[in-house]
């Protein structure tokens, strides 16, 4: 991870910190920015019910990049994406790095 990228991440760390207490990791953060684009406020979700808000935080991240494509919401009003291209094969470290910098890049957009 280059230090442009280190300096966003703790940038965001430090606004999660600020609003919700300290402790959050990537995973944390993923389903916070899942559950705000589902725009239904904090609620009780099933085990199931929170992969899929994490699903929708990736889908946001990763739309800027052009692999997925937001089509619309379903009647209980879910996001939906569609996926335009495969990820490349990341190892853990890329990966992670990957996110990070999308979720530094969406709080910039917030």
């Amino acid at each position: 991870m280059n230090v442009e990228t280190k300096d966003k991440w703790q940038q965001v760390l430090h606004y999660f910190e600020e609003k919700f207490g300290g402790g959050l990791e990537l995973e944390g953060i993923l389903f916070l920015i899942g559950v705000q684009e589902l725009g239904k406020g904090f609620q009780q979700f099933s085990k199931d019910e929170k992969l899929d808000v994490m699903h929708i935080a990736i889908c946001t991240l990763l739309e800027p990049y052009g692999y997925y494509t937001f089509v619309g919401r379903d009647e209980e009003g879910w996001p939906h994406y569609e996926r335009n291209k495969k990820l490349p094969y990341l190892v853990g470290k890329e990966q992670e790095t990957l996110m990070k910098d999308a979720i530094s890049n969406y709080m910039q957009l917030q």
